[in-house]
């Protein structure tokens, strides 16, 4: 596809019009094109400014949030895996010019995992088929160009580049999926361990590296201290978790009075078996809704696809369809144990 039309498609899936379409580009042109400006010098404002609009964004959603919990939202939303996935769901990996056959393989690869990811998904910390890089610098750069095109006003991006990052991440998706430093510090210190992240400053990257009882365990590298503790963490879990059993991840079990098994914070602790396992994420549905506004009930069930067999675990009556989601999923990590799948 000649250049002219790759800038006429990308603005239209942007929704924005360039003045200067010498910008955009530039914005989807890689290293690897011959007799052509690259996106490098745009990648590098894209990635500042995508934070900082995304920092804004996320100081006046969340009035009364903590520094902690701003950066991780941050962190999940600008991060590689979370930018190309948007270049993905967009169409602009159609658009990169580039003379690089390895970059089409990679592409190829990674768009095909994407496709076949449930609708639902928003907070990805590492799929399947690791995200190319390439795709993306392409959003940041985009980002970028239309940055300049309307004169470094940041509230005119934010308004414009906004659509391409949907759905971004919230409070309740970070709440509701286990984080990846979260993770890390639960299941060492589970199982006796210390843990430590040591970050650090060269140029324009910051390191982080993970050890754990005094050993280094895993590094990443970022524009962004936020990314690069996230992107650690993610590789730490990823070696630790073929060393400690899944069943580290379940604790504080308990039977009630009544006879109701529970265990705290049960649904994050089974998306958390399920993604060690490579199991796709619990799937919840409510099977019973009844009662009056003031005394309602609600049973919910809890369905989970292994590669022997698709498990269902309903759990039991609540009045609140969280407490509901919880006792089912409770019941559904004490089957597992039962049955040997952890």
């Amino acid at each position: 596809m000649k250049m002219e039309a790759s800038v006429s498609a990308v603005e239209k899936i942007i929704g924005y019009t360039f003045q200067n379409k010498k910008l955009l580009e530039q914005a989807l042109t890689h290293t690897s094109y011959p007799e052509a400006v690259s996106y490098e010098r745009l990648e590098f404002v894209g990635d500042a400014v995508l934070g900082l609009a995304i920092s804004n964004h996320l100081f006046l959603a969340y009035s009364s949030v903590d520094p902690g919990t701003l950066s991780l939202l941050r962190a999940a939303n600008v991060s590689t895996e979370k930018l190309a996935r948007a270049a993905v769901r967009n169409g602009l990996h159609r658009y990169v010019r580039h003379n690089t056959f390895s970059i089409v393989d990679m592409i190829n690869e990674f768009v095909e995992a994407v496709d076949c990811e449930d609708d639902c998904v928003v907070v990805k910390y590492g799929g399947s088929v690791k995200a190319p890089k390439i795709l993306a610098d392409i959003v940041e750069s985009i980002a970028a160009a239309v940055y300049v095109d309307v004169g470094f006003d940041l509230k005119k991006l934010w308004v414009i580049i906004r659509g391409v990052l949907e759905p971004i991440v919230t409070l309740q998706d970070l709440e509701q999926k286990p984080q990846p430093v979260t993770m890390l510090y639960e299941i060492c210190q589970k199982n006796g361990k210390k843990v430590d992240i040591e970050q650090q400053r060269n140029g324009a990257k910051s390191t982080a590296n993970v050890y754990v009882d005094g050993e280094l365990v895993a590094s990443a590298s970022s524009d962004q201290k936020d990314i690069a503790r996230l992107e650690a963490a993610k590789a730490a879990l990823h070696k630790l978790e073929r060393l400690l059993p899944a069943t580290t991840m379940i604790r504080d079990c308990y039977v009630g009075i009544d006879g109701t098994f529970e265990v705290e914070a049960a649904k994050q602790k089974l998306y958390a078996i399920c993604g060690i396992k490579k199991w796709p994420k619990p799937v919840y549905s409510i099977v019973k809704d009844e009662g009056t506004p003031q005394d309602k009930k609600f049973v919910t069930a809890v369905q989970i696809a292994t590669p022997s067999a698709t498990l269902q675990m309903s759990g039991d009556e609540k009045s609140r369809v969280k407490d509901a989601e919880n006792s089912a999923a409770s019941l559904m990590i004490r089957a597992l144990q039962q049955h040997k799948y952890v």
